[in-house]
């Protein structure tokens, strides 16, 4: 049997071709050619007003008014700033020149305020008082510590406790550094080499109570009022 051939197929190439290479211009390829009479116009491109009305929305305008004989206006004087700077400048203090300090041969130059050479600090008024904020810690400190102390002693009075006499104190005072004083002599009689176990063991304990003998005559020297539980 023969192929199947459309009717239309001619018409298909045909619309395929139609407007295939219309586009291959800059633009397209006929375009209108504009009338030498419309050329550009000066201000014609500038928003134009409708004309004025003399009523508006059915109110009269008021009439212009004369100004009278008395009214005088106010006249705008031009400044001569040019004769004014000058004289500004010529009236006016001349400036310190500024001081500089030179430390190499080259001539390199800094500021000498900012440097810490010239003693701006030390000739202060309030230069070594003491500031305000730190009096007032150290009264609260010592106000914290009165209460603390008079807290201490309520509870001291309410528990009953033993005030520890001067004579007492002088004498555990004594007998705790005789104490030291006897065992240091004993540790500085210890060997050089501690090479044995029982050498390093005798030498920490010596070190421990020495340690803690120093502590107790610190402590006891530290504070007048000692007192004992029953």
């Amino acid at each position: 049997p023969l192929r199947y051939m459309s009717k239309y197929r001619e018409f298909v190439k045909h619309e395929a071709v139609k407007n295939k290479s219309q586009w291959k211009t800059m633009g397209p390829a006929k375009v209108a050619v504009p009338s030498p009479n419309d050329f550009l116009q000066k201000h014609s491109k500038e928003p134009k007003l409708g004309p004025k009305k003399k009523e508006e929305d059915g109110k009269k305008l008021l009439p212009l008014s004369v100004p009278q004989r008395t009214y005088r206006p106010v006249i705008r004087i031009k400044k001569n700033f040019i004769n004014k700077n000058a004289v500004a400048v010529i009236r006016g203090v001349p400036k310190k020149p500024r001081a500089f300090c030179v430390d190499t041969r080259q001539g390199d130059k800094y500021p000498l305020e900012p440097s810490g050479l010239v003693p701006k600090y030390i000739k202060k008024k309030n230069y070594g008082v003491t500031p305000k904020y730190v009096t007032q810690r150290n009264e609260e400190i010592k106000r914290e510590e009165e209460e603390y102390e008079a807290g201490v002693l309520e509870q001291l009075k309410k528990k009953a406790m033993k005030t520890l006499s001067d004579e007492e104190r002088t004498n555990i005072l004594k007998a705790l550094k005789k104490n030291w004083e006897e065992i240091n002599h004993a540790y500085q009689g210890l060997p050089v080499l501690t090479d044995t176990r029982y050498k390093k063991i005798h030498k920490e304990e010596l070190e421990l109570k020495l340690q803690q003998l120093e502590h107790d005559i610190a402590a006891i020297e530290k504070h007048k009022n000692i007192y004992i539980a029953d």
